[in-house]
């Protein structure tokens, strides 16, 4: 099966107005403003458009104009002047009950993104949208309001993903959301790679980079952001549904933190800017230099809340691997002044959880919350990259979610390139200790783990906690009832195949976790 075509309608099969039809007339829905004076450029619409961050009553509605997507100076062929844009949100894919509409100015210093939050929209309800600049039309978009607070859910579909190195394969993850059709998608990271893939069999890498160098400035973030952006696949996966996203590292560079980073403030301050200008989220999000906001909170009536993490920014410095050794990483690895949520997000984490709105608590986030013990000896310590390089943080969420009684935790996370389901305990050393949630990781989109096994029978046995693991491609799809979750963890059998009829995707695992009685059953 070939991409779906860019400028496709992309949720009911009717082909998109051209670009020629448009150049010589204004539809009615639109403000003469469009038209004003500033250079003219061809379809501006090259990254096609996106919804996110959605509430009860509005919704961020996301495009940035990019004739050129991948020109080295950033701009994505835009000259410097601003733009003005129209956008129009209806009830109907046809657009003919237009509910709001209005203009905005693309700026240069923006990247000549938008980001409109329209306010005052229906609860828990289906909206289409689109833009118009320059005589162009974008794609049609398809979005959703959050359920009012409290209100009645019986049921909410949702896929997660990370990690879409662009070199490493094509996205047939999102072949599947879209036949999925859930409700929401979240990103948990890594959605660019700063650098070239590092892969042992470059040659197999299906496509290259428009260049290879790492990125460094806000040029090369921004046409980098670009480049993964021009997948069609992606596109289409942005326009059936709102998404939330947060960040790892790879936005900005490889193991950054919050402390003695190796990104220098000034790196920091061009990923975030890239970030924000190419991602469907508020203004609240907006970065101040090297500081943006991501954490967050977002409710979906009586089922289902969502914290979404920033487990990147705020973080102590990791220490050096200790490689399952004792001694002082371990030490530190455990310290109580360690954080990897910084003391304020920590505060805002499990103050939220103090209260308990719907029936299910998703915590959206990056690393292995768990503990991968390697060797059963609890005096030794590994992965300072995950939860487990600050044990004393993750202890304090893990004794918060306990204390106050969350009914029914569940970790969401990305990062390690491989399918992992697992319960979640206070001590893992403890195999009777009481499991008081679990732990949901996707693999990557593509970025590869060529060099990883899979777990031995011996190494499980030390983790009774952790149920499965699969190192194949693929991503999450989570459906929350009243009485129940289900996680189908689904798989990519080939991403370097561009052809997708001879690629299988299908659930290699599921598992459900029942309303009240924490632990993961196979199904």
């Amino acid at each position: 099966m070939g991409q779906v075509n860019r400028r496709a309608v992309l949720l009911g099969g009717a082909a998109a107005v051209s670009a020629a039809a448009l150049s010589s007339t204004v539809p009615s829905w639109a403000n003469a403003r469009t038209l004003a004076a500033a250079p003219a450029i061809h379809d501006p619409f090259q990254l096609g458009v996106a919804s996110g961050d959605p509430l009860p009553d509005s919704v961020v509605l996301w495009t940035r104009l990019a004739p050129a997507p991948l020109n080295p100076d950033g701009f994505g062929g835009m000259p410097d002047a601003s733009y003005t844009v129209d956008w129009e949100i209806a009830n109907d894919q046809a657009f003919s009950s237009v509910v709001q509409k209005g203009t905005v100015t693309a700026a240069r210093a923006s990247g000549h993104s938008v980001h409109i939050e329209p306010v005052g929209l229906e609860p828990g309800r289906e909206y289409f949208y689109r833009f118009k600049t320059s005589g162009y039309l974008s794609p049609v978009g398809r979005t959703r309001t959050a359920p009012a607070a409290g209100a009645a859910v019986n049921q909410l579909k949702y896929c997660f993903s990370s990690c879409q190195h662009w070199e490493e394969g094509w996205y047939h993850s999102y072949k599947g959301m879209l036949a999925d059709n859930p409700d929401l998608v979240l990103f948990l990271g890594d959605y660019m790679y700063e650098r070239k893939s590092g892969r042992a069999a470059a040659d197999r890498n299906p496509r290259r980079l428009a260049f290879t160098e790492d990125v460094t400035t806000l040029a090369q973030y921004r046409a980098r952001h670009a480049q993964h952006k021009t997948d069609a696949d992606l596109q289409n996966a942005h326009a059936m549904a709102p998404w939330v996203v947060v960040f790892d590292d790879h936005e900005v560079m490889n193991n950054w933190n919050g402390t003695a980073s190796p990104a220098t403030a000034e790196r920091k301050a061009a990923g975030f800017q890239a970030f924000y200008e190419n991602m469907p989220i508020r203004s609240t999000a907006k970065p101040s230099g090297a500081s943006i906001r991501l954490y967050r909170q977002f409710g979906w009536g009586n089922l289902a809340r969502f914290h979404m993490l920033d487990t990147r920014q705020y973080r102590n410095a990791q220490v050096t691997d200790p490689s399952g050794t004792t001694g002082p990483s371990c030490t530190d690895m455990r310290s109580t002044s360690r954080s990897i949520l910084g003391t304020t997000q920590e505060a805002w984490l499990l103050k939220a959880l103090e209260t308990h709105p719907a029936k299910w608590d998703f915590l959206g986030q990056q690393v292995f919350f768990a503990t991968r013990d390697g060797d059963g000896n609890k005096a030794t310590c590994e992965s300072p990259d995950s939860w487990q390089g600050y044990e004393a943080s993750r202890d304090r969420i893990a004794k918060g979610i306990v204390d106050r009684k969350v009914p029914n935790p569940i970790v969401l996370t990305g990062d390690v390139h491989r399918h992992w389901a697992a319960d979640l305990r206070r001590d893992y050393f403890n195999h009777s200790d009481p499991v008081f949630g679990s732990e949901l990781v996707t693999t990557s989109v593509t970025s590869n783990s060529d060099t990883a096994t899979d777990p031995s029978s011996t190494w499980l046995s030390h983790n009774p906690h952790i149920k499965y693991c699969r190192g194949k491609r693929g991503y999450v799809r989570v459906t929350a009832s009243q009485t129940q979750m289900r996680a189908d963890f689904m798989t990519v059998s080939d991403t370097t195949e561009y052809d997708f009829s001879k690629v299988v995707l299908a659930a290699d695992r599921s598992y459900v976790v029942e309303a009240g009685k924490p632990g993961l059953q196979r199904v």
